[in-house]
């Protein structure tokens, strides 16, 4: 487990959105475990090749979004965002949207297999 962050400088989006966006990807997925140590902002800056400032202002925002917490001199760690079973859920509905995609459903007919499937499981009437 270690954190991988890819800058694609021909992008629209910019990069501390890009470090935002991935860190908190890994941490729902669990690639990045609650507890995980993350790299000080100057360092991950120095190994992306990008100003300290940039680097900071994703983690200000994944402290916002409380995806991250920030202990001090301590370091920055990935925090319990949440019950486990929400990560897990979430975790099993990327992988279901990306099966429907490879599958060549729309968002539409897969929608309706998701409802279908949550009125079985709890007991419901197709309405």
């Amino acid at each position: 487990m270690t954190l991988q962050i890819d800058i694609d400088e021909g992008t629209a989006v910019p990069p501390y959105e890009q470090v935002r966006t991935q860190i908190s990807a890994q941490a729902r997925s669990g690639e990045l475990p609650v507890g995980y140590r993350l790299p000080t902002v100057r360092g991950l800056a120095e190994s992306l090749g990008l100003a300290a400032n940039t680097v900071a202002k994703a983690y200000r925002a994944l402290e916002t979004d409380g995806v991250i917490e920030t202990r001090g001199r301590n370091g920055t760690f990935v925090a319990a965002s949440g019950p486990a079973a929400e990560r897990e859920a979430a975790g099993a509905a990327q992988a279901y949207a990306e099966r429907v995609r490879r599958l060549g459903l729309g968002q539409d007919a897969a929608l309706d297999a998701v409802r279908d499937a949550l009125r079985a499981a709890y007991g419901q009437e197709r309405g």
